[in-house]
């Protein structure tokens, strides 16, 4: 590694390095700088790197570039130091080990990074160019200032454990990739860290963020909270998080209420305007990308405006920092969070972690730590750190104290998570150094076969055995993908208020990236305490849509905020949330709710219902009554208002006017094609031999009159057989069209299954329209020609003629068929029929009544006026 000494001593320089290495003419490298102490450092044939944020730094100004940074440690982290311990026990373990590493020993060199960026560079440079062992303060290091160059080279770390944030990972990684050192981070977990393009020699323990948000976005959508609020820390981690969940939260019908972003030194200002977006949306539902020192803040004002019943979604960066709990547990109660698989047991490592006075003045960490639990100062203590005025002005420990008797995030290992992937990024690196030992000469995956020498690690050979390794720790198996990040297996965490007010962890579920989908997420709901009630909070910008509505979107707002359109005519949605409404087959129709199809009506003018009673029943009159008066003049054919008025054909006329009105119930029933064809050649046939009689009486009037101009013999011309025979021929003429339109394009009984209605009518099809209108055109024709005659013939003698009768009756006749033909062409269905068979009934009557019921009326109720003295009185 002496080659890279030369290249980072200027980096040294500008990163604010505590010291630097040169070699003058005696080969003697000088420390400049201040000695750090905040290390733990153990020889070793091969000594691994530590990269963990004990302290939380905050810069009190900006460099003046005349003297060295000055930094404010502000905050110590004792769960950090926990992850710390957990290296140095695993390092030691491997070493007590015969099976692993039998001819090599480990050795460690962590250092505290204070979470910043300069903090991570200056103590990455550190480990990777080595450092004499009266600088680093450790346990049982000897001191001095002055050293052998040489010397440096047993301290070089070929390999290096961190950082916990991504952000200082990626500053890391940019910096001492070049030179193929491997970093293998236990809690960075931004997905663009798996980029190998931009970071080859990245590995982790710490599952890749890309899994995390498919399993918050399954949680999201599991409990239908389509509409949530996203905020995140202004970092790496936090951006790349939440682009990646907007973009899964796509496929699940997910939408962002809001994205915001709050810097990692959050002013009040931010603050407040960040918690004015929360309480102005109306989501219920917050997911938070930051470590539980970013939050803080904003929970202290969420509790000050007394925003409380949000449910909170928390990344695995704080969904287990129960530290939140003594300040903001009501505000906490019921969060939920993803936390990275947890170790049942690290064994020993509780014994371990057991501290006293002695083993503390050792270190200046763990003096610090002890010193700031019990709030007391120890004798020589190594601590130059001070948190608040207060803790200057400490009264000396008693020896007494017993970290047994309390508790403290840094004894707790009930939840072993990030300390377990510490654990196991030890563990990856002793395995690949003992598949180094393993190379067998000539057999080598180097140039030429060539093997490594674990003796003399080259960082790019270790990393190539790192690649390639799978081992078991614990009961688990652990292995890499090609990206270098470990299967992902996350436990569901709920944060429960426990009877004594304290938080409980409770795991509610599992996610589980190598199982399908569908089944990678259980979650057991009967054991979730939630915010505000026993159920989960509703969270969306819309309700859903219920079946037989369909979602229209609106313009401008994000796909989650939409109405709900009731399913046009014809079409239904059986489904909540549908985005189209679904058509009815042709024999179906939509219920009510119009959530489903079900059969359509079957519908004809039936005997049976109330209309086709009716109708029936004034057919059925009709006929008697056109009966009835044949009979009343059958019996009285031979007084002298039957006999003037062309009885034979008053007697055709009215035997047709019964066939008229019998001919309405072919209408009424189930329509078949024998009586499709039946019904509308009778139809046509019986009016033409109705209004041919007509004709024919009409010409016998105006032949009569003609006949009594001398020297004019017109009635041989129209005697009796003319008259029959004229009724024939014009009677034969529709025959004629009626045998056309059966042999060539019949009627018949059609199933009409309009996708606009609900019912399915059985009707009548016309076959021919041509046909039906000129059936119709051609009754039309006679009764205007028969109008116009008796028109002609109206001022006749009155006691003769019924030609005025007549022409009453065909305007009756002539005002029901035109009335009859728009009625009838924006009608549908039985209605259609019923409007025919009134045109039918209305015109019969009209001819019944107009010409023959002023005869009824002399012949039944005025006799006296039934005499020829009466009827040539006008003569």
């Amino acid at each position: 590694m002496a080659h890279l000494s030369a290249k980072v001593l200027v980096l040294g320089l500008l990163l604010g390095a505590d010291w630097v290495c040169y070699a003058t003419a005696q080969d003697v490298c000088t420390f400049l700088g201040e000695k750090d102490t905040n290390s733990f450092y153990q020889e070793g044939d091969v000594v691994i790197g530590g990269l963990f944020p004990v302290h939380r730094c905050s810069v009190s100004s900006l460099p003046s570039f005349q003297r060295s940074p000055q930094q404010i440690q502000y905050d110590f982290s004792a769960r950090t130091l926990r992850w710390m311990r957990t290296m140095i026990l695993a390092v030691n373990e491997v070493n007590r080990q015969r099976d692993l590493l039998p001819s090599l020993t480990l050795g460690f060199h962590i250092r505290d990074t204070c979470d910043q960026t300069c903090g991570s560079l200056r103590s990455s440079l550190l480990l990777v160019n080595g450092q004499p062992d009266g600088v680093a303060g450790s346990e049982g290091a000897a001191s001095g200032t002055g050293w052998d160059c040489a010397s440096v080279h047993r301290a070089v770390s070929p390999v290096i454990i961190g950082d916990a944030a991504s952000g200082l990972s990626m500053a890391v990684l940019k910096t001492l990739g070049s030179f193929h050192i491997p970093l293998v981070s236990y809690f960075a977990s931004c997905s663009c860290l798996s980029d190998k393009k931009q970071f080859p020699t990245f590995m982790r323990t710490m599952p890749s963020d890309a899994f995390q948000i498919r399993a918050m976005a399954h949680l999201v959508r599991y409990f239908n909270w389509t509409w949530v609020g996203i905020i995140g820390v202004e970092s790496d981690y936090a951006r790349f998080a939440i682009q990646l969940f907007l973009q899964e939260s796509i496929k699940y019908s997910v939408c962002a209420a809001y994205v915001h972003f709050y810097p990692i030194n959050i002013s009040p200002r931010s603050v407040m305007k960040l918690v004015d977006t929360i309480q102005r949306s109306s989501s219920r539902v917050i997911l938070n990308f930051s470590a539980e020192l970013e939050l803080q803040s904003i929970l202290r004002e969420c509790q000050r405006r007394n925003v409380t019943g949000l449910q909170w979604i928390a990344s695995e960066a704080w969904s287990t920092a129960i530290s939140l709990w003594g300040e903001f547990g009501d505000l906490l109660t019921g969060t939920l969070g993803f936390a990275i698989r947890k170790a049942d047991d690290i064994p020993g490592l509780k014994e371990y972690l057991t501290l006293g006075p002695s083993d503390c003045r050792e270190s200046a960490l763990l003096a610090e730590f002890w010193e700031d639990t019990f709030n007391c100062r120890l004798n020589g203590s190594l601590n130059i750190h001070s948190h608040s005025v207060s803790s200057n002005n400490r009264e000396p420990c008693s020896g007494k104290e017993n970290l047994g008797e309390i508790y403290t995030t840094y004894g707790d290992v009930s939840q072993l998570r990030v300390s377990y992937n510490v654990y196991k990024a030890v563990y990856l690196i002793a395995h690949a150094l003992q598949d180094m030992s393993n190379c067998v000469a000539g057999e080598g995956p180097f140039f030429n076969g060539t093997c490594g020498n674990p003796k003399h690690v080259q960082s790019w050979q270790l990393l190539h055995y790192m690649k390639l390794v799978k081992f078991s720790t614990l009961g688990e198996d652990v292995s890499f993908d090609h990206n270098g990040d470990p299967i992902a297996s996350y436990d569901l965490m709920n944060w429960h208020r426990g009877h004594d007010g304290s938080v409980q962890l409770v795991k509610v579920g599992f996610y589980d990236a190598s199982l399908g989908d569908g089944q990678n997420l259980v979650i057991n709901e009967s054991v979730i305490q939630w915010p505000v009630g026993k159920k989960a909070a509703r969270s969306v910008c819309s309700e859903s849509c219920p079946p037989g509505t369909r979602i229209a979107s609106r313009k401008g707002e994000p796909a989650c905020c939409f109405d709900c359109i009731p399913c046009a005519e014809g079409e239904v949605s059986n489904q909540t949330d549908s985005l189209n409404c679904l058509g009815c087959s042709n024999i179906t129709w939509p219920n009510e709710a119009r959530d489903y199809c079900v059969p359509k009506t079957i519908e004809f003018l039936s005997y049976q219902e109330s209309m086709g009673i009716i109708l029936c029943g004034v057919s059925t009159f009709g006929a008697c009554a056109s009966l009835s008066v044949l009979a009343v003049f059958i019996t009285n054919r031979h007084t002298p208002i039957i006999r003037g008025n062309n009885m034979e054909l008053s007697f055709l006329l009215l035997l047709f006017l019964s066939v008229c009105f019998l001919i309405g119930l072919l209408f009424i029933g189930e329509p078949s094609d024998w009586l499709c064809r039946i019904r509308y050649p009778a139809f046509g046939l019986s009016f033409v031999l109705c209004i041919s009689c007509l004709l024919a009486k009409t010409m016998v009037v105006l032949m009569a009159f003609r006949a009594t101009i001398p020297r004019r013999d017109v009635m041989k011309w129209f005697g009796p057989t003319q008259q029959r025979s004229s009724v024939l021929l014009c009677t034969g003429i529709q025959g004629l069209i009626c045998l056309f339109w059966l042999l060539s394009t019949p009627p018949y009984a059609s199933v009409n299954t309009g996708p606009n209605s609900s019912t399915i009518f059985i009707e009548c099809a016309m076959g021919s329209e041509v046909a039906f209108w000129c059936v119709l055109g051609y009754i039309g024709f006679l009764a205007c020609l028969c109008f116009i005659l008796a028109f002609l013939a109206r001022k006749l003698p009155d006691n003769f003629n019924e030609t005025k009768f007549i022409t009453f009756s065909m305007l009756i006749f002539f005002a029901v068929w035109i009335t009859f033909i728009p009625v009838y062409v924006s009608t549908a269905g039985k209605f259609t029929v019923a409007v025919h068979i009134f045109a039918i009934l209305a015109s019969a009557f009209g001819l019944l009544l107009c010409i023959f019921a002023p005869k009824c009326y002399i012949v039944m109720l005025r006799p006296e006026k039934n005499s020829r003295k009466h009827m040539m009185r006008k003569l």
